[in-house]
């Protein structure tokens, strides 16, 4: 590649000097961080292999490129033009992002720069050489090569040469060098702020040529995609083909918004040939044949430059909203970032003040999360994964519930079941009531003391519970531990939330980490302690829920008895009115058989179960609110806020302080980066608004320049047109109707005055006081001019 001088009249076209500060401020801001590039209105020249591409980049920016049909582009080349005092040029490497850590270390360092323009062929070919690139190596690279040209009188520009499309694989070029190819043309033409030059070569069939498709593929619409011609000298004059690409040029075979551009190249076969050269030539060839019959303004290159200026003037001004939100988006991440690191912290003192910063933060942020407030960003959307973790409240009360459905189903040994219920049960033993007191009666045979025939022993009701409970300590510790885990969760979302990465990960595993394994023990301990509660001590009650559950049971079941009783007697299967006579005394009879339980024991035994069932219901409902206040509330949730405290950061050891706090040299570097990037961020956006909200001056300038040679021209036309205004000042304008009517003077209304019938001939004449030098300056630029009055 060779660079030749720079014409200042080839590029100031394409950018106008207002723009220099917009550019300036976002290539800077390109050349930051690999995660903070900011997509920039860039030129991208691409088509097939040997299309002629490298020309129209050569004479569109002025630098040479290689145009010998025996070589092609192996990767892809941004040129980077900056206006600055002096000239220089430089060639850098941008590591693609698929290299290895090592192989991204080893090309950024690769970086060159030269006073002048000699030896820049030679640095490209070490560019190569970094990457691996060789004649009989590898023959195509992913990775960008930047080449930065400054000067005093050149515009801020950026222009990519991307690698020509091959077809199909050949002997020097596999068919990984073809998907490479195409991923990466790809990967540039799907950026939403590149103007697109799709290059067609006229010596092959543009049906045939991949640029077409990719083009539609990227940007469907067209409204970045300007087709550009070349080649045309080979076409056939009077041929088809001719003819076809002709019909290609005025936009009817293949349609883009933009249009297309027809270009002829230098002799590249010939190898010969400067761009003055080239420019008179291409002047020469558009003058005759079928050429002539398309506009001036979509051949020759400097009718593309000028088309390229408003293309891109326009599609900056597009883009500019998108642009700034783009930046204030990067600038706020950036902020948030610096906000976690925190200030530089290489003292003690610093490194205990932000220690405290952060523990004050972290009280007021748990405080609100334990007490159900989510005014704070940090706890996002409850319908997210992570906005619900953050919500801590919301997740330990859920878990509660579940604890009591769990404790409701799953807690007791024994499930009672009536005749012909299903038995089976995956949580429980299923029986039923004949079963249960067939236990319990075995139970008192084997442990009867000084009771009496048909009553229990005192004790037996707490043998009976302890073995109806014996599952709430499995399932209690398992909710304890849930929700203990869900508050590690939350904790860790918290700490991220208010510290960077490395004191973050620090503070868990110092402060938070240990606190919470204490916490846990604890826990368990109180949870051991209501357990035992249950476990060792005889039942005991004051809550009148208990006799009124053991009448409630007994009633049922006496309910029940009746209720079979009177079924059987009427021979019904269900109860109803009944209007027969009835013997009363028989019916006293068949309800009161059967009411007595002849066997003592037996008796004894039921009246037991009784009594279990409504204690455990009752016993039950008290450990579940013991759970979730004694032990979740007081030891667990309590515990979160003053984890992490000022006072404790006080009663830290020096090393601990330093160990958490202190910064690596890693976070050292972060935070410079992200000081510098955040710089280039806010003067990036001050630019862009001061863009979004003023005009270009050069645009006005150009205006202001037409106005002034519309007046000179018109200086004729405005004392015409003073005379006319003074004219149309003493007589007011008429309305001719017909001929049958005279004539009416206008009247500034709505309407017209004069009644006009369906089917007249109507002629509206009317003198506006509107000077020809106005109506000649709206016209100029592009400006409608409505009439006052029109009629259908």
């Amino acid at each position: 590649m060779v660079l030749t001088a720079l014409r200042t009249e080839v590029l100031d076209g394409l950018c106008s000097k207002e723009r220099l500060d917009l550019m300036d401020s976002i290539d800077s801001l390109r050349s930051q961080g690999i995660n903070h590039f900011v997509s920039l209105p860039q030129i991208i020249v691409y088509g097939d292999q040997s299309s002629g591409k490298s020309s129209v980049l050569e004479a569109i920016s002025g630098v040479s490129f290689p145009v010998k049909s025996n070589l092609c582009t192996r990767f892809p080349t941004e040129l980077v033009l900056r206006r600055t005092p002096q000239t220089s040029a430089s060639v850098s490497i941008v590591p693609h992002h698929a290299r290895s850590d090592s192989e991204k270390a080893s090309l950024a360092t690769f970086h060159e720069e030269l006073e002048n323009f000699e030896g820049l062929a030679n640095l490209i070919d070490n560019a190569k050489s970094a990457m691996g690139i060789s004649t009989h190596g590898k023959a195509f690279a992913k990775d960008l090569l930047r080449i930065e040209v400054s000067g005093p009188d050149r515009p801020h520009l950026t222009i990519v040469d991307l690698p020509g499309l091959i077809h199909s694989q050949t002997k020097h070029q596999s068919s990984s060098d073809v998907d490479l190819i195409q991923e990466g043309v790809e990967a540039y033409m799907r950026e939403p702020r590149s103007i697109i030059l799709a290059v067609v070569s006229a010596k092959n069939d543009f049906a045939n040529q991949v640029v077409l498709k990719l083009a539609r593929s990227a940007d469907s619409a067209g409204t970045r995609t300007l087709g550009v011609i070349t080649k045309p000298d080979t076409l056939h004059p009077g041929s088809e083909s001719e003819s076809l690409y002709v019909s290609l040029a005025r936009n009817q075979e293949v349609e883009f918004r933009l249009g297309w551009h027809v270009l002829k190249n230098l002799d590249s076969e010939a190898g010969y040939g400067s761009l003055a050269q080239r420019d008179l030539r291409e002047i020469e060839f558009f003058n005759r044949g079928i050429w002539t019959e398309l506009p001036e303004s979509v051949l020759g290159i400097d009718q593309l430059r000028n088309r390229l200026s408003k293309v891109l003037l326009n599609h900056i001004t597009t883009e500019l909203p998108s642009l700034i939100r783009e930046i204030e988006a990067k600038r706020t991440a950036c902020q948030e970032r610096l906000t976690r690191l925190g200030q530089p912290r290489t003292t003690l003192h610093e490194q205990q003040a932000h220690l405290i910063g952060i523990s004050e933060l972290y009280q007021r942020l748990v405080q609100s999360a334990v007490n159900g407030d989510w005014n704070d960003l940090f706890f996002e959307d409850a319908e997210s994964t992570t906005g619900y973790h953050r919500r801590i409240r919301a997740v330990v009360h859920n878990l509660n519930d579940q604890f009591a459905k769990t404790l409701s189903m799953k807690g007791h040994r024994r499930h009672m079941t009536d005749l012909g219920e299903e038995r089976a049960s995956k949580h429980c033993i299923s029986v039923t009531r004949d079963e249960f007191v067939d236990h319990i009666e075995n139970k008192m045979r084997r442990s009867r003391g000084r009771e009496l025939p048909g009553l229990f022993h005192p004790m037996l009701v707490a043998d009976l519970f302890r073995d109806q409970a014996s599952p709430w300590e499995e399932l209690a510790r398992g909710h304890i531990r849930a929700t203990w885990k869900a508050c590690q969760v939350f904790l860790r979302h918290a700490i991220a939330h208010l510290a960077d990465s490395a004191t973050s990960t620090a503070i868990m595993h110092d402060i938070v980490q240990p606190a919470m394994v204490g916490i846990l023990t604890a826990l368990n301990i109180k949870t051991g302690e209501l357990l035992r509660s249950h476990q060792t001590i005889h039942p005991i009650t004051y809550n009148h829920y208990f006799t009124d559950t053991i009448q409630k049971i007994q009633e049922k079941r006496e309910d029940d008895r009746v209720t079979r009783a009177l079924l059987q007697f009427f021979h019904v299967e269900e109860l109803g009115s009944y209007h027969e006579g009835v013997n009363l005394r028989s019916l006293k009879a068949a309800l009161v058989s059967g009411t007595a339980e002849p066997d003592m024991h037996r008796f004894a035994a039921s009246e037991a179960l009784d009594h279990m069932t409504a204690y455990y219901k009752v016993a039950m409902k008290r450990f579940l609110d013991d759970i979730a206040v004694e032990v979740i509330e007081a030891v667990l949730m309590n515990a979160l806020p003053a984890m992490l405290s000022p006072g404790k950061v006080f009663e830290m050891s020096p090393n601990l302080v330093t160990r958490i706090a202190g910064e690596n040299k890693e976070a050292q570097a972060q935070r410079n980066q992200l000081m510098k990037q955040l710089e280039v961020l806010c003067r990036g956006a001050e630019t862009c608004k001061q863009f979004a909200v003023n005009e270009p001056s050069g645009a006005e300038d150009s205006e202001d320049e037409e106005d002034e040679k519309d007046e000179n021209e018109d200086e004729d036309d405005r004392s015409d047109a003073s005379e006319t205004q003074s004219a149309a000042v003493s007589h007011p304008p008429y309305i001719e109707t017909s001929p049958s009517q005279p004539l009416q003077p206008f009247v500034e209304e709505p309407e017209p005055t004069v009644p006009i019938e369906v089917g007249d001939p109507v002629v509206f004449n009317a003198f506006w006081p509107t000077s020809s030098t106005e109506s000649k300056k709206s016209k100029k630029k592009g400006k409608k001019v409505v009439p006052a009055f029109q009629w259908n």
